[in-house]
C-alpha cells in the first residue's frame, strides 16, 4: 500500500491498483456470475501499476491463474509495473501455475523482514531527531528491544511517549517509557481479534476456517491450530478457556499444550519458527 501512495504522489495521473488476491478473486467470481469475465480482464489490462498481496492464495484456483496469466502478459509487454507479495518466494509456491512461477520469477525478488535490533534502534533515533526529542540510548534501546513487530508501532511509542511528557510535566526517563511501551502493548491486544487470527492461519494453511475446530488429529490441521491457539494466547486478552472454547470446545488444558507445544518447535524447528513470526506479523498488520 505505501509503495502504491507514494507512486500516486510522484505520478498522480497513473492509475493504481492495490488489492489482496482475496478481494481480487471475489471481484473476478462476481464478474463471471453477471457475464462480464472479459470486462473484468480488460479493465486490469489497463493499469498502469498493479499491487496484488498475498499471491499465494492463487493455489488451487486454477481459473483465477489462468486469468491472471493473461493479465500479467499484457502488463508486462505494455512496460507495466506489476508489484506482488507473498508469504515465501516463488519457487516454493508449490501447486502454483508452473508458467506464473516463470513469470514472477523474472522481477525483482526481495525478502521483507521485520526490521532486526540495529535497524530499530536506529529508525528510532532518527524519528527523536524529526520530533526534536531528547532521548538518551538507553531509553531508545529499551523500546528497540521490546517493541519489534513494525515501524509503525515504534513511531507510536515515541509519540506516546512525547504525548506523556507533554501532558503530565514528568521528566522523561525509563519508568515513564516502560508505561508507553505498556500502554502499547495493552492497546494491541485490544484490537486483536481471534476471529482474525482464526481466518488469517486458516487462510495461510489453505484450511476452511471451520477445519481449525474440528475433532480432527490430521498433522497439518492440528499444527495449524495449536498455532492459532499460540497466537491467540500471546495477541489478545481471552482467557485459556474461552480459547478452547472457540477452537471447538477444548478445555483449558489442551489449550496449555497446544501453546507449550508450539514454543518448543519455535525453539528448535526454523521453519515452525517462520510460520509463526509471519502469521503474527499478518495479524498486527491487519489489527492495526
Amino acid at each position: 500500500m505505501a509503495i502504491g501512495n507514494r507512486i500516486i504522489e510522484n505520478f498522480p495521473q497513473k492509475k493504481v491498483i492495490y488489492l489482496p488476491l482475496d478481494k481480487f478473486f471475489i471481484q473476478y467470481v462476481e464478474a463471471i456470475k453477471e457475464n462480464r469475465g472479459q470486462q473484468f480482464q480488460s479493465f486490469y489490462q489497463t493499469i498502469d501499476v498493479l499491487i496484488l498481496d498475498d499471491v499465494q492464495f492463487f493455489i488451487g484456483k486454477e481459473k483465477t491463474q489462468e486469468l491472471f496469466f493473461h493479465i500479467f502478459n499484457a502488463l508486462h509487454q505494455s512496460g507495466k509495473q506489476i508489484i506482488l507479495t507473498s508469504d515465501k518466494p516463488p519457487k516454493e509456491l508449490r501447486g502454483l501455475d508452473e508458467r506464473l512461477v516463470s513469470r514472477f520469477n523474472w522481477g525483482l525478488t526481495a525478502d521483507i523482514q521485520a526490521p532486526d535490533f540495529e535497524t530499530r534502534f536506529a529508525i528510532l533515533n532518527r524519528k527523536a531527531e524529526d520530533y526534536k526529542l531528547q532521548v538518551s540510548d538507553e531509553i531508545l534501546e529499551y523500546i528497540a528491544m521490546n517493541v519489534t513487530s513494525n515501524i509503525r508501532e515504534l513511531e507510536g511509542c515515541l509519540i506516546r511517549l512525547l504525548a506523556n511528557v507533554t501532558i503530565t510535566s514528568r521528566e522523561m526517563n525509563l519508568d515513564l517509557v516502560k508505561e508507553s511501551v505498556q500502554q502499547i502493548s495493552t492497546a494491541k491486544k485490544s484490537t486483536v481479534s481471534t476471529d482474525v487470527i482464526s481466518k488469517i492461519v486458516s487462510e495461510y494453511f489453505n484450511l476452511d476456517e471451520n477445519k481449525l475446530r474440528d475433532k480432527t488429529r490430521k498433522q497439518e490441521i492440528v499444527l495449524a491450530r495449536q498455532i492459532a491457539m499460540f497466537l491467540t494466547k500471546e495477541l489478545t486478552r481471552n482467557s485459556l478457556k474461552n480459547i478452547g472454547l472457540f477452537f471447538g470446545g477444548r478445555d483449558h488444558t489442551t489449550v496449555i499444550h497446544a501453546c507449550e507445544n508450539i514454543q518448543g518447535q519455535i525453539e528448535k524447528d526454523m521453519k515452525v519458527k517462520d510460520i509463526v513470526y509471519s502469521l503474527r506479523n499478518k495479524v498486527l498488520l491487519a489489527c492495526s
